[in-house]
């Protein structure tokens, strides 16, 4: 019987990218919370698949050759667990290829701007008192995510979904789209809309944002929780 794969992860974007494909590749996993908020991703236990001290990771037990593997990184575990089960990654090299520089561009572009933009309006205003300080951050994120948006737009304005088939790219790129903590107008983007909506409506995607929606907690508020959970995600120098 195949054992489960291993899911450590906490309730974000990047994270659902990881729990939606495994929901819509019908791969059996559990899920091992890492609680950010708490500091569990420096755990060395955590690190030793982890190096870089960020989720989501897996382990799968029945990994090549049938020996475990442990993998970070979601754009590494998107296209592992692609060809693990032969779904929603194609097996062509021109298929592929469409695939990667897509999912390339989400982890590279999307979301580290879509991030920045997040952290700047919503938790920043409750870390820095004076809020002339991050007036430029606010802007200029805002403004980049903006623009990704558009790209996005321009791109899914003759198909239904970003590399063709709907793919690992998609699945990439769906759980950054958070137009009202981003500070978008997202009817500006009608083909994006479209999609958006196209997407959320599969039953796996339903399945995998749901995973973990009892655990996450608000960083942006003011209760003393939040107050030290955000000393321990911004306030890392050291670690």
């Amino acid at each position: 019987m195949t054992q489960p794969i291993e899911l450590w992860y906490w309730p974000t974007p990047n994270g659902w990218k990881v729990s939606i494909a495994l929901e819509e590749m019908g791969l059996p996993y559990q899920v091992r919370p890492v609680n950010i908020g708490a500091g569990e991703q420096f755990a060395p236990e955590f690190q030793a698949i982890s190096p870089n001290g960020r989720m989501p990771a897996i382990i799968d037990p029945d990994g090549p050759d049938g020996q475990p593997i442990s993998i970070f990184e979601s754009g590494a575990i998107l296209q592992y667990l692609g060809q693990k089960s032969g779904r929603f990654y194609p097996a062509d090299v021109r298929g592929r290829a469409e695939v990667d520089q897509w999912l390339c561009w989400q982890v590279g572009g999307l979301g580290p701007m879509a991030g920045q933009t997040h952290h700047f309006r919503q938790y920043a205003p409750a870390i820095i008192k004076d809020q002339r300080q991050i007036a430029y951050g606010v802007r200029r994120y805002t403004d980049e995510t903006h623009r990704l948006y558009g790209v996005l737009d321009r791109r899914l304005a003759d198909r239904d979904y970003i590399a063709g088939d709907y793919s690992i790219a998609d699945m990439a790129a769906w759980p950054w789209i958070l137009p009202t903590l981003q500070g978008q107008n997202i009817q500006e983007f009608p083909n994006l809309k479209a999609w958006v909506e196209r997407v959320g409506a599969r039953p796996a995607v339903i399945a995998g944002r749901a995973v973990g929606d009892d655990l996450r907690r608000d960083l942006g508020g003011s209760g003393a929780g939040a107050e030290a959970a955000r000393k321990v995600l911004f306030g890392q120098r050291g670690r």
